[in-house]
């Protein structure tokens, strides 16, 4: 095996540990830093959550044009490290300040908070565009993407389930060191900017893209709109994905509150979370041996079925049956894992697919479609989390002897049966649409590699016919 082809599988895999992790943070809470840390107003929490919502589905909505951007960057350091290295230092510097318990009344602390958090999610845009994107330049070989691919989602899970287990226990910790709750998040979130800048510094030291594959042909910005809506491949998982992912977002940044209000222990928390964190890191570990077993489709059908189980056990399981609802979040998350998995190679074929069928690569802004299906997501789950935290009684409430049954009811029908019917609906559209199996990428990269070898050719003949003419005319001057 070549060294660079072991360099790119784990180098590119180490970068989205912090990265991760401080998304998550952000993602998931957020809104739990403002209403139980922070303590803000009800008219503050109401005003961010609408303006999380407007400017998450901005993010995303722009995140195509960012890909454009990548698309056409030409550089010796490639087309993908410069957005990268840039994305992760005002990303950082960003989250930073959304950190910062400034004293400012309602008004001002949300047009600073705002404005912070807008061009956060610009920054984080160029880093995360230019992340993944990278992907496809790294292999063809769809079992060595489905390894880069498996070992990068490995990555982002430590990241991920890293904050979400440490976030109550650590906050806590350092909030009574330092004699102030208000700044416990502010330090949590400087350790993480360090680790992601440091790893996603060897990250771009070890990994190499492909440039003969990925080419050096221009997108026009005014073309975006014809190269996403004409690779029908890729608006099938793109729609596909989304219904995906707002259920599994809505699910787990209700988690927090679940624990809190309906479970009634908000410490079991992070001993359910690094039960789940584990299961799905195994279940990630282990998707190349479950790729050997069966077709895509196949597993993916499993793991579906898997999900919807979970939320059946989630949604009747009573307050205190830890090991019951240990059991349906491992069938949740290990599941889901590999459903993530399979939807971020799904798009990394689109490439070729859009290749093939355009007659332009365009890696950046068809992997850009992955950021923007997270952001929308979050964006939906953020806007539906916070209006249920209110409707539902949460926000006044105390602990789960202050909720009513209906108010209960509504936590549980919210965070577990409204995401498993979004996840049916996500698999039909699935199985009715995309059609690329194993078969059918391999005839399209093939064909792919004879177009370039003939373009290849054409333009040496194209070149030996330039500089013969060139020689002719000099010779005719000299006869003249």
């Amino acid at each position: 095996m070549k060294a660079q082809t072991i360099r790119n599988r784990y180098g590119f895999g180490i970068g989205t540990i912090g990265r991760d992790a401080g998304y998550t943070l952000i993602s998931m809470f957020l809104l739990f830093y403002l209403s139980d840390i922070l303590q803000v107003s009800q008219l503050v929490f109401s005003s961010v959550t609408v303006i999380l919502v407007v400017v998450r589905v901005f993010d995303a909505i722009t995140d195509p044009v960012v890909g454009v951007f990548v698309d056409n960057t030409r550089s010796r350091w490639g087309k993908f490290k410069p957005w990268i290295l840039v994305g992760v230092v005002l990303a950082g510097v960003l989250m930073l300040l959304m950190f910062t318990p400034w004293s400012l009344d309602d008004a001002a602390f949300i047009v600073v908070f705002s404005a912070v958090y807008l061009a956060w999610s610009i920054a984080f845009t160029a880093n995360d565009i230019g992340y993944w994107s990278m992907l496809p330049a790294l292999s063809q070989e769809q079992s060595e993407r489905e390894r880069i691919g498996s070992f990068a989602r490995i990555c982002a899970s430590i990241g991920t389930f890293a904050m979400v287990v440490a976030i109550v226990p650590v906050s806590n910790l350092v909030g009574e060191a330092i004699g102030d709750m208000r700044w416990s998040f502010f330090v949590v979130a400087l350790v993480v900017i360090v680790i992601t800048i440091v790893l996603q510094g060897v990250m771009l030291l070890l990994t190499k893209e492909d440039r003969e594959v990925v080419g050096q042909s221009h997108t026009p910005l005014r073309e975006l709109v014809s190269v996403i809506f004409r690779n029908d491949q890729l608006l099938t998982v793109a729609v596909a994905f989304v219904l995906f992912m707002v259920a599994f977002s809505i699910t787990t940044n209700y988690g927090i509150y679940y624990f809190a209000y309906v479970y009634g222990d908000e410490n079991m928390y992070s001993v359910f979370t690094l039960v789940l964190g584990v299961s799905q890191l195994a279940a990630l570990a282990l998707y190349p041996r479950f790729a050997r077993l069966g077709s895509r489709r196949t597993l993916f059908t499993v793991a579906l079925i898997a999900v919807l189980v979970g939320y059946v056990l989630f949604f009747f399981t009573p307050p205190g049956g830890l090991v019951l609802i240990v059991v349906a979040g491992v069938l949740v998350f290990a599941a889901q894992a590999m459903i993530q998995v399979q939807m971020l190679m799904f798009i990394a074929d689109t490439v070729e697919y859009g290749e093939h069928k355009l007659g332009r690569r365009n890696d950046s802004v068809t992997l850009s479609l992955q950021p923007f299906i997270y952001k929308l997501s979050a964006a939906l789950a953020s806007g539906v989390v916070g209006w249920s935290v209110v409707s539902s009684g949460i926000f006044d409430a105390q602990g789960p002897a202050d909720m009513t049954e209906g108010g209960t009811f509504e936590v549980k029908a919210v965070m577990f049966l409204a995401p498993a019917v979004l996840i049916a609906l996500s698999y039909l559209v699935y199985r009715r649409f995309y059609v690329i199996d194993a078969a059918r990428y391999t005839a399209i990269v093939e064909e792919l590699r004879e177009r370039r070898v003939a373009a290849g050719a054409g333009a040496v003949v194209e070149s030996a016919e330039a500089a013969a003419a060139a020689e002719t005319r000099e010779g005719d001057r000299a006869g003249s």
